[in-house]
Order: structure tokens, then C-alpha cells, then sequence
């Protein structure tokens, strides 16, 4: 007792709240406004990082600014990856209000039927489809409207893309020459196709979880939101969780919980502040002098992502974002169409065409989506190429490789160590070397003849499996989609119930992509919105039980 009452001598008690929110991101937006509908119950959100009005969060291609800066991104960065030949990626997540919503390449994307139902056959009651796709309709502001699987006059506007490529449409078109049919919706349970992706905008503006969920609400009396508030430990009375450590600069505050502490900070953070607060895998946490509040060795571990690998095709005689953004005359084009007109490439998410297909004609649904661009670069940061190129993406959406995140010491200013094992599962090293093949098939179909695509990266002297497999690793980077880390289930690794509450814990649940337990085949944000949307359901009607 006498450790617990030193580390709070001289906090500031900020009062106690029925609710209290870690995280502003895609679900912690999402469940603050959700939970403080009732007028009965007080909610606090918060925010480590900032607000979200700089101009970049809100232009489309502000991603390219976004991402990388400490203003708005964690700029976290994984361990050297043995199966990405020893390279170290950059790792964002957002640290705005909006969260990763805020940064993200806004694709309207929920996964499909099979990766729900399987959540329901490992255990985990009211995950399925038909139980999840209510939660999508609700949030749902569909640009066509409401129909049998989309949602109209939500919070979460969805729209197309205002723009096409002559090289983009040539792409879908070779691609249905290889056996990829054209779809205009990949949100209806079975994503099979190729098509132009839906985004996360309101008229050519990037639209997040903030500006949708939160914005409306902010006048509400029973919500407060306080930005810049870097959790630091959770407090516990017994093994019922009472509040909250954090900092706001240099000023140490405490909060207390006279209902719920909600996790919604991520992948990363939700295993960071449990960590820190002594749950987890004891071995972990004695390791860095940690002392255990409750044994949890599945927190950190069973990360998944998904892993692109971004081919680079040079064409000719058609323009690409790499001419256009490449003169004077160019930029200044593209920003006037964008300041008129809002469209054009400032518009642009960051892939514009996508497809989902199957690596190999045995697999059940589709395992391996695209993420097309009219455009290359060696990576992100770097200026686009002199010469016109389009890049192919693709990953695999299954991953059967298992990584984990832990912290690097007891100080809750250390990012963690993040090691994803890309590439370190025998399968996951097969379906790279077929994504490649198949990528190569649909370059050199009819339809794109014309436009003479050249392999530039990897190169199409790499044929053999295993030398495909060790090009992957040079040209693969994540997607930015981590889950896993406190996934869902009723066994001893398992971190939360199929109600979202963290196994031998009272008042703390866990609603973020941290608790998928296996990836979904797509896009991971608006999957996350949804997991918010259920949470605050099961957190009311617990509520009412508990009169």
C-alpha cells in the first residue's frame, strides 16, 4: 500500500466518471458517444495525443504528412525482421483524436462472412456475420442508401472515390481477363473482385471516427474530453480496476471508475498499459521488475498483420501521379482541381483500385487482396520515381505467422517492442511466392499490353519459390493492420470474454482490434468501429442488469 500511495502523492484526482475511455480513436469515438446518450451516466474520454485540426488530417493526401510525425503518428518502428531480411519498419498509429481514423488510408472495408463466423466457432457467442452486420448498417451512412447489408444516415459516411486512372481501369481489366470478375461493392459478406475501393469521405474530405462520433456530441454535459492525457498505469482494488494513472505534459492526474475503464487504445497500447500494470505474462512482467496483478500470459501475444508486398510495374504511354506530381505545372493543377472542384489526386486515398482472389484455386474464399496505385516509390517518404510506374500491392490476408508485443521496460515513455514474424510460417512464404506469380499473369494479360508494363521491383529474373520468398522480404511493409494482441476466447491465452471483459478482472474491458482473434480478410478500421458499436451495447445492457 505504501507503493501505491507514493506514486500518488501529488496526482490531482480529476473526479470519478461511470465511464472511462482510454483511447480517441476509431472505437473510443465511437463508444463516447454511444455510452454518453444516456444522460444518466458520466463518461470521460482520453486522448494522448492532440486535436485533430491540422490541415493535413483533413486533405486525403495528407496521409503522406500524417504518418511519420509526432504530431499525429506514435512513430513507432517493429524489431529488425528476420523475414524481412533484417529491415525495421515504421509502424503508424494515430495519436490525434480520430486515432488512426485521423491518419489511415480511408477504405471502407469490413472483411467477410467467414471471418465472423469463424470468431463464433472458436467460442466466442454474437460474433458471427448476421450478428455483426446489424453494428456496420448502424454506423453506416451509405452513398446509395440503405439496402439488406448497408446502413444509411449513420455517423460513418462512406463514398466513392472521386477520380479514375486510364491505367487503373486497365488493370480491372486484365484482371478479369486472369479470372477476377469487376464488383462494385466489397462489403456485402463475399469480396471476390476487382474494383474501385469505397472511402471514409464526405465530399472529397477525409472523414474519422472523430469528426463523425465525437464532434456531434461534444456539447453533451455527461461527456468531458481531455487531449494530451498519456495513461500511465491502471489502478486496482483487489481484482476490481478503479481508475486510472495518467499525465497531462508534466502535470500527474488521476481518474476514478465508478462503472468501467474501457481500453480502446490499439493493438499496441492496450498491451502496453496492461503490461504496465501488471497484467499479463508473468515471465514478461518480472523480467522488467513488474510486479503481477494478474497472470494473463496470452497479453502481447498472437499479433497478426497484414504484409504487402509492393510490386513496381513501369508503363508508357499513359500518366501516372509520377509525371503529374513530378512538374511545377502539375502540382499546381492538382491543387487547384482539389481547391475548386474537390477532386483529383489530393483527393486520392492512398490505393484507389483493389481485388480480392485466391492464391490458389483450392482456398474456401478469397485470400489475397490488391491495393493498386498509379504511382511508385521506394517507400513511403521518399519522392515518387521520374519514370511513369503503377504499383501492385498485394498481401496475404491470412496470415499463418504469429508475432507479439511487449513492453521494453517498466516506463510507460518506452514504445514497445514490436515483432510482427513476417514471413516466419512455411505457408505464409508460399502464398507470397504465388501473389507474385499472379501478379506477374495480370501484368501481362491483353488488356494491359498496350501500356508495355516492366517488372522493376522485385525483378522477373526471381522465379523460383525461394527466391520469391526472400524478395518478399525486401519488398514487403505492413499495411498498418495489427490485431490480435488481447484477442477474444474462453481458453488460458485468451485476454477478454466474448463480452469484451478481460478474463479474473471486474470494471475493465477491451474493445479495440487488440481483441480479433484471428485478422479479418481486408481493411481493419471500420471492423474496429464496429467492435466499439457492440461494446457499448453489452456495457448498457450490463448496466440495466445491474439496476
Amino acid at each position: 500500500m505504501a507503493s501505491r500511495d507514493a506514486r500518488n502523492e501529488g496526482r490531482q484526482d480529476v473526479g470519478v466518471f461511470d465511464y472511462v475511455i482510454v483511447g480517441a480513436g476509431s472505437s473510443g469515438c465511437c463508444l463516447a458517444n454511444r455510452l454518453s446518450a444516456d444522460p444518466d451516466v458520466s463518461v470521460l474520454l482520453l486522448e494522448a495525443g492532440g486535436k485533430d485540426n491540422w490541415f493535413w488530417i483533413h486533405v486525403p493526401v495528407g496521409y503522406l504528412y500524417t504518418q511519420n510525425t509526432p504530431r499525429t503518428d506514435w512513430c513507432y518502428k517493429t524489431e529488425a525482421e528476420p523475414g524481412l531480411n533484417g529491415r525495421a519498419l515504421a509502424y503508424p498509429r494515430g495519436r490525434v483524436l480520430g486515432g488512426s481514423s485521423s491518419i489511415n488510408g480511408m477504405i471502407y472495408m469490413r472483411g467477410q462472412a467467414r471471418d465472423y463466423d469463424l470468431w463464433r466457432q472458436l467460442g466466442n457467442a454474437g460474433w458471427s456475420w448476421d450478428d455483426v452486420l446489424p453494428y456496420f448498417k448502424r454506423s453506416e451512412d451509405h452513398y446509395q442508401g440503405g439496402d439488406d447489408h448497408h446502413g444509411s444516415g449513420g455517423e460513418w459516411r462512406v463514398e466513392e472515390q472521386r477520380l479514375s486512372w486510364e491505367i487503373l481501369d486497365a488493370f480491372r481489366k486484365a484482371a478479369d481477363e486472369c479470372g477476377i470478375p469487376p464488383t462494385d461493392d466489397f462489403n456485402r459478406g463475399d469480396n471476390e473482385g476487382c474494383g474501385y475501393f469505397q472511402v471514409n469521405q464526405k465530399r472529397g474530405v477525409r472523414w474519422s471516427s472523430a469528426k463523425a462520433f465525437l464532434r456531434p456530441v461534444l456539447h453533451r454535459p455527461n461527456l468531458t474530453v481531455m487531449t494530451g492525457a498519456l495513461a500511465e498505469k491502471l489502478r486496482l482494488d483487489g481484482r476490481r480496476v478503479t481508475g486510472l494513472d495518467f499525465r497531462q505534459g508534466e502535470a500527474l492526474r488521476r481518474v476514478r471508475a465508478r462503472g468501467e475503464v474501457v481500453l480502446a487504445t490499439g493493438s499496441i497500447g492496450s498491451v502496453q498499459l496492461l503490461e504496465l500494470s501488471g497484467i499479463g505474462d508473468p515471465a514478461v512482467l518480472q523480467a522488467h521488475g513488474i510486479e503481477v496483478t494478474q497472470a494473463l500470459p496470452g497479453v502481447g501475444e498472437n499479433l497478426q498483420d497484414h504484409l504487402q508486398m509492393r510490386m513496381i510495374f513501369k508503363v508508357e504511354g499513359t500518366v501516372t501521379l509520377n509525371q503529374r506530381a513530378g512538374s511545377l505545372q502539375g502540382k499546381l493543377g492538382m491543387g487547384l482541381e482539389y481547391l475548386l472542384f474537390r477532386r483529383g489526386p489530393l483527393s486520392m486515398a492512398p490505393s484507389q483500385l483493389g481485388a480480392f482472389t485466391k492464391s490458389d484455386p483450392a482456398r474456401e474464399t478469397p485470400n489475397l487482396q490488391y491495393h493498386v496505385q498509379p504511382l511508385s516509390l521506394d517507400k513511403f517518404g521518399d519522392p515518387l520515381h521520374a519514370f511513369p510506374a503503377i504499383t501492385a500491392s498485394v498481401c496475404n490476408l491470412r496470415p499463418e505467422s504469429r508475432g507479439s508485443i511487449h513492453v521494453r521496460s517498466a516506463d510507460f515513455r518506452d514504445a514497445p517492442l514490436i515483432k510482427p514474424a513476417y514471413l516466419s510460417a512455411p505457408g505464409d512464404r508460399q502464398v507470397a511466392a504465388q501473389a507474385i506469380r499472379l501478379t506477374r499473369r495480370i501484368c501481362a494479360a491483353p488488356a494491359l499490353a498496350r501500356y508495355r508494363p516492366v517488372e522493376y521491383k522485385p525483378g522477373a529474373e526471381i522465379d523460383s519459390d525461394d527466391a520469391l520468398a526472400i524478395a518478399a522480404g525486401d519488398i514487403g511493409t505492413t499495411i498498418f493492420h495489427p490485431v490480435g494482441t488481447c484477442r477474444m476466447g474462453d481458453d488460458d491465452r485468451a485476454v477478454v470474454d466474448a463480452r469484451l471483459r478481460v478474463h479474473g478482472l471486474q470494471g475493465l474491458r477491451i474493445a479495440d482490434a487488440s481483441v480479433m482473434p484471428t485478422i479479418t480478410s481486408g481493411n481493419t478500421n471500420s471492423p474496429t468501429i464496429m467492435i466499439g458499436e457492440k461494446a457499448a451495447d453489452m456495457m448498457k445492457e450490463d448496466r440495466r442488469k445491474a439496476g
